[in-house]
């Protein structure tokens, strides 16, 4: 499968259901978590410590998935993470303990920082490297759709039905994504790679130096998706337009679906530099709208600007990571990318939700600007830093 031109195999469209399926479930808590403890304690600092917890237990994971992927079966490694969260969503129904739902959600960020890493590395391993942008554009459309309605649904449930059925709806998404994995074949890893290969250390498993920039680059962007996740449905009261938090993360799916593919076909054809300084400054002008937003027009375009940046920046820094490294590394790259995700989401929700109970959300989502500059800044000096070394070794050549 590994060597086949063809990118849409049966196996790759598992994949992309069963990443969806997951994301979705996990992502409705991590927006559902934050709400409801906001509601019942009074405080945005302990609604989004919910999330910062998940993302802290999902990072101190992923670096020993690289090690470990190489010596478990990856279908025994999905079906017993699989299970665990399943247990741990089911354990949180009629639970309103601070300290309970914390050590819950920490075991829902264990699952997530194994099921995220495992998935992509599956689907990594069997995109053509010709196709390389393309393929983990579609994998992240598949993720980024699920976790861009998953607000959207959790909000919905919280206010029409109640936390009861919003925890029993995200343990059915989380069997349905155990039942396909079922279909999934998936060999034992070590036994397909070379010897060379199978002698990784665990010091090599966990970093690769080449990963590192594009991956912390995803910190500064995910911040301000924390602040996204988390935050929305307080931005929309504060703004008396509460009703239509819901639209704003239509609106960003829709985006990020149509510009995914495209954004994949131009990193394949010219390069990460035509995708991320539009998709950034799309971000800063999203950002900018949600500082200023009293209606829902303006709401509503934030989502048009900040769903083109997610759908286009994400994938391309994924994508950058792993082009980056060598085959058998690509599960490291993977988990040193979604661990730089989890970072800066983990930053964003506690550290703008400690910001906003001092000043305003409105307030959080402007200040969320600055981080974005400094990617374009670090971007733009390691660019042209690698441009004058390749400028270098041609004049060296001739």
């Amino acid at each position: 499968m590994i060597g086949t031109s063809r990118l849409w195999t049966g196996r790759y469209i598992l994949i992309l259901l069963m990443a969806f399926f997951f994301f979705l479930g996990i992502q409705i808590l991590t927006a559902g978590f934050p709400a409801y403890i906001t509601d019942l304690k009074e405080s945005p600092t302990e609604g989004g410590l919910m999330t910062t917890v998940f993302m802290l237990s999902a990072i101190i994971t992923r670096p020993l998935l690289g090690y470990f992927m190489h010596k478990v079966k990856l279908a025994l490694l999905n079906a017993l993470a699989l299970i665990l969260v399943a247990l741990s969503i089911g354990a949180s129904i009629g639970q309103d303990s601070l300290i309970l739902l914390l050590c819950l959600r920490s075991i829902h960020g264990v699952g997530f920082g194994i099921l995220s890493t495992v998935f992509a590395t599956m689907a990594t391993n069997i995109i053509p490297t010709k196709k390389l942008g393309e393929g983990i554009g579609y994998y992240g459309m598949a993720t980024s759709i699920g976790t861009s309605i998953a607000p959207m649904i959790a909000l919905s449930l919280l206010q029409l039905a109640s936390y009861y059925y919003m925890i029993v709806f995200t343990m059915g998404l989380t069997l349905v994504t155990l039942v396909i994995s079922l279909f999934i074949k998936t060999p034992q890893q070590s036994a397909s790679l070379p010897v060379n290969e199978r002698k990784m250390t665990f010091q090599e498993s966990l970093f690769d130096k080449d990963a590192f920039i594009p991956c912390s680059l995803t910190i500064f962007f995910t911040i301000s998706l924390g602040g996204v996740i988390s935050f929305m449905g307080e931005l929309g009261k504060e703004a008396q337009i509460g009703s239509s938090v819901p639209f704003f993360f239509l609106v960003l799916t829709l985006m990020m679906v149509l510009v995914r593919p495209l954004s994949g076909r131009l990193f394949d054809r010219y390069g990460h530099k035509m995708i991320i300084y539009p998709g950034v400054l799309s971000a800063i002008v999203g950002l900018i709208l949600l500082a200023f937003t009293e209606r829902t027009e303006t709401l509503l375009l934030a989502g048009i600007f900040y769903g083109i940046a997610y759908g286009v920046i994400t994938p391309t820094l994924q994508a950058i990571a792993v082009k980056a490294v060598k085959k058998e590394k690509q599960g490291t790259a993977n988990a040193m990318y979604f661990s730089g995700m989890d970072f800066g989401i983990a930053i964003g929700s506690i550290g703008l939700g400690a910001v906003a109970s001092k000043t305003s959300y409105h307030f959080i989502y402007g200040f969320s600007v600055v981080f974005l500059v400094i990617l374009l800044i670090i971007y733009t000096i390691v660019l042209f830093k690698k441009n004058a070394q390749n400028e270098k070794s041609i004049a060296e050549a001739m």
